[in-house]
């Protein structure tokens, strides 16, 4: 029979059960699969405890209510084995949802109960009835029904050592072993009470029972298995992330989201509860690439024991065309205590940014290509009345040439026409041939320094070249601007040492040139004068400045230089010249610009080169 301590054990937990469901629907949230499972156990074990109480205090002569406790408590009884079924295949799986299989464990159970009910009428549960073990005769159906029972605590039991043996992480090691003993105690004590041959009291296996809710209750409530911490875990993912999946340090897929399931595992079937190196195979190679970097960034991630970071890009065929997505990919690994027990791979899409920094990029190359053309734009006519002077020139030179060879042929054979007669037009000649020559190279130094700013902005003609080369180039655009403005220029700088830049030297022309022009425009507002180009350097830069004495800049203007599309000669300007020299002075030398005010009036523009790209020779 039942003892009065088995009596206070059940009473006891009888109080803990209503305690346990008044906490779990006090707050009224949401309860998932897990949860709801462990709630149903616990409510079987409380209708399976009280007919036991029941009969503890009901007279054994009774027979009839002794057979109505007995069929009260059948439900608790037979539910219990596959409601534990169904945790550790929700544990194993992680759903949130019951399979159609989970729905169907409980057929037989529910036959058993209407069986123990109208035993009397076929007598398949019981052939003799009786509370005492030893005087019950059972029917046929007991051995269907206790086998039924062994079969599906076994079946939990192989289900989380399985998902234990393949995930070795200790992330999933506590919960497993915990669920296995939940399963295995109850077992052990049917064992004992059918093939023992001993008087075995009726509470037996309930007590059995009893470890299999303390287990489960640790797995799922304190160690936080599926809880709610999980839950907040995976919508934090979800938010800082467009896709995420988990692994454990055997490289076992535990979890990931819906984005990354439509992206990568719909995709490389890749699917929980499967290693992603099972993933791809040998011919999978060149298809399967993702995988492949995924694999080898959690190795570098367990090697270096910290973030690895990479950008994936990924094809996807929507509406008949092929998109292609861009993703940083972050991979981080999940200690426990002080062990990697698993890795985090997030996915963030970048496409749009990487799209919006192409659009950027070929926004400001248009809008550098267009300066440069207004650059050039202006210099057009003074190219051409440069280009006019030396060709008159060369015109020149040829016609008196001619006319010395005509003189040369009509004094063949006079003998008044002496020998030095003919040295002396014959120096003349070189004289006028010396005079195309010098001709010829100013106009090919014009045709070299038009030639470079003409050149596209894409293009990125690094080289080495002196500071000497790019003044005089300058010099040469910005002549006629100079002539027809009245304004002079003077170079200052150290002559003795030979100063060279690697870089582009018609990116930095370019920014002179409007540095130039600009100072003239101002210099012209104070009736013309000198402009001064100062070159020096300190210990980290090459400072090139452009010195104007004109009428300065305007406190409105002075704050937004550089930053934005700002000009102080109002309809005469667009902004554009300082803005895209600054872009290229940044982006092409890893320099700066920069403004200050001249003492004597008028303003101070610079440029700041890092001595890394500047060679800087030796005194001569």
């Amino acid at each position: 029979m039942i003892s009065t301590t088995t009596i206070v054990f059940f009473f006891c937990a009888l109080a803990a059960i209503i305690a346990f469901l008044i906490w779990s629907f006090r707050g009224k949230q949401e309860l998932h699969l897990l949860h709801k499972l462990y709630l149903a156990m616990a409510v079987c074990y409380a209708i399976w405890i009280i007919p036991l109480i029941g009969i503890y205090f009901t007279d054994q002569e009774n027979q009839a209510l002794m057979f109505f406790w007995d069929c009260a408590m059948q439900p608790g009884g037979v539910l219990l084995s596959p409601i534990f079924l169904c945790v550790a295949a929700t544990f194993e799986s992680g759903i949130e949802k019951m399979k159609g299989w989970m729905k169907a464990v409980f057929i037989l159970p529910v036959i058993t109960i209407l069986i123990t009910w109208t035993n009397p009428l076929h007598h398949l549960q019981y052939q003799v009835f009786s509370v005492v073990r030893s005087q019950i005769v059972f029917g046929p159906w007991i051995y269907v029904s206790g086998a039924y029972n062994y079969v599906c605590l076994t079946a939990a039991i192989v289900i989380v050592l399985r998902f234990a043996a393949r995930n070795r992480s200790s992330i999933y090691l506590k919960q497993s072993l915990l669920l296995a003993a939940g399963g295995l105690v109850p077992m052990m004590v049917n064992f004992y009470a059918t093939f023992s041959g001993k008087e075995v009291s009726i509470a037996a296996t309930p007590l059995g029972f009893a470890p299999t809710l303390i287990c489960n209750g640790i797995a799922i409530y304190m160690l936080h298995l599926f809880d709610i911490r999980p839950i907040a875990n995976r919508h934090i993912l979800d938010w800082i992330s467009d896709g995420y999946l988990v692994v454990s340090d055997t490289g076992l897929v535990i979890n990931y989201n819906k984005r990354f399931e439509s992206l990568f595992a719909s995709q490389y079937g890749i699917a929980e509860n499967r290693y992603l190196s099972d993933c791809v195979r040998e011919e999978d190679i060149s298809r399967k690439t993702a995988i492949y970097n995924m694999i080898t960034a959690i190795e570098s991630s367990r090697r270096a024991n910290s973030t690895i970071s990479y950008e994936q890009s990924v094809s996807v065929q929507t509406g008949g065309e092929v998109q292609k997505y861009y993703y940083v990919t972050d991979v981080s690994p999940l200690e426990l205590n002080n062990k990697v027990a698993g890795f985090v791979v997030l996915f963030k899409d970048v496409t749009q940014l990487k799209r919006s920094m192409q659009q950027l990029q070929e926004s400001q190359e248009r809008m550098m290509e267009q300066e440069r053309l207004a650059v050039l734009g202006q210099m057009i006519g003074g190219l051409a009345h440069n280009l006019k002077t030396p060709v008159m020139s060369v015109s020149g030179c040829i016609s008196a040439v001619e006319a010395l060879v005509d003189e040369c042929e009509e004094s063949l054979g006079d003998p008044q026409v002496t020998e030095a007669d003919f040295r002396e037009i014959y120096g003349e000649m070189r004289d006028w041939f010396q005079k195309m020559r010098d001709s010829s190279s100013y106009m090919s130094d014009i045709i070299t320094a038009i030639k470079g700013q003409a050149a596209n902005v894409n293009t990125d003609e690094e080289s080495t070249f002196t500071i000497e080369e790019m003044l005089k180039r300058s010099t040469l655009l910005m002549r006629h601007e100079f002539l027809r403005s009245g304004c002079q220029m003077e170079v200052r700088y150290d002559r003795c040492r030979e100063i060279v830049l690697r870089g582009d030297i018609n990116n930095l022309i370019q920014v002179l040139a409007n540095l130039l022009s600009n100072a003239i425009y101002a210099q012209n507002q104070a009736g013309g004068g000198k402009i001064v180009v100062q070159i020096g350097y300190d210990e980290e830069n090459l400072n090139i400045s452009v010195k104007d004495h004109g009428t300065g800049v305007s406190p409105a203007v002075r704050g937004k230089l550089f930053k934005s599309m700002v000009t102080n000669k109002g309809a005469m300007g667009t902004g554009l010249g300082l803005y895209i020299s600054n872009a290229v002075v940044r982006g092409k030398f890893g320099g700066t610009m920069w403004f200050e005010d001249n003492e004597g009036g008028g303003s101070i523009f610079g440029i700041s080169i890092p001595l890394s790209l500047v060679q800087i020779g030796e005194e001569a």
